[in-house]
């Protein structure tokens, strides 16, 4: 049995020291171990990871850790069982690439998730969800349908008991009800043009501009459009020899990686948000 700790709490001495002495009183043993503290806001930051022998009721461990640490230190926390596949569904509008990456990853066990289903406000990409044998939900959202369709968005994540959704180029602005409801638990992708090419055609205006970078940025989705704590992002040069076409080709191509990342981070609980910021662990 392998459990996975992530902490936060005022900084302050003993806190290492009392949580693995803890672990090692349920009879676990520490085999991970990483902390960073914001020294600007005196905020310490924990993620371990620990093997039992013997099967370990959650609740009780749970219960105990609450009682002896997480009163004493003010802890904000979570435990995760290590052997639990969380269950991702994907929203996606028009574009394949990034949920041709998701997939192939998802198939190759790269990816150690469930996809119960994928959503889509077009049906461009049904033909995707049955290649690899994925249900598949046509929810139109038009202005007068919104609400109508974030009711039904609700009800299937609701049904399948989804644990997290990654938005792989899903083109709609999520409704603030549904942030609410998964907090740090919606995964977005986009180029890292903003705030300064904006609109429809952002690769189009950044060739003009003669940009000599381009890169994409995922991160949670927040009530503030695109302004979510980052995640993950990377970049690549380009140059006056390259066309418009080799920009959105190169922007691609670092989408599908830097959302994969992301996921891949935010499955392993390796990511811990705070004051609109992440620390990513190693």
């Amino acid at each position: 049995m392998k459990l996975t700790i992530l902490i936060h709490c005022p900084d302050q001495s003993g806190i290492i020291r009392s949580v693995t002495t803890f672990v090692h009183q349920q009879e676990g043993n520490v085999v991970y171990l990483d902390q960073h503290v914001d020294k600007q806001v005196g905020v310490f930051f924990m993620r371990l990871e620990s093997e039992f022998e013997k099967q370990v009721s959650l609740e009780e461990f749970k219960k105990g850790f609450e009682e002896e640490l997480a009163q004493k230190f003010q802890m904000e926390w979570d435990i995760y069982l290590g052997a639990y596949k969380p269950k991702m569904a994907i929203f996606v509008s028009k574009y394949n690439h990034c949920l041709y990456d998701l997939l192939s990853r998802y198939n190759s066990t790269e990816l150690s998730v469930d996809i119960p289903f994928i959503l889509s406000n077009h049906r461009d990409l049904e033909y995707v969800a049955e290649q690899f044998q994925i249900p598949f939900y046509h929810v139109p959202v038009t202005k007068d349908t919104r609400e109508e369709a974030e009711n039904k968005q609700l009800e299937l994540l609701k049904k399948h008991e989804v644990d997290f959704i990654v938005l792989a180029r899903y083109m709609q602005i999520v409704s603030p009800k549904l942030i609410d409801i998964y907090p740090q638990k919606i995964i977005n992708i986009h180029h890292s043009f903003l705030p300064a090419f904006v609109g429809a055609k952002p690769y189009h205006a950044a060739f003009e501009r003669g940009v000599k970078i381009i890169g994409a940025t995922s991160h949670y989705v927040t009530s503030e459009l695109d302004a979510g704590p980052i995640i993950e992002q990377d970049v690549t040069a380009v140059s006056h020899s390259h066309s418009i076409q080799d920009f959105i080709a190169k922007g691609r191509d670092l989408e599908r990686i830097v959302l994969s990342r992301a996921v891949q981070l935010h499955v392993a609980r390796k990511t811990m948000v705070y004051n609109n910021k992440t620390v990513i662990f190693s």
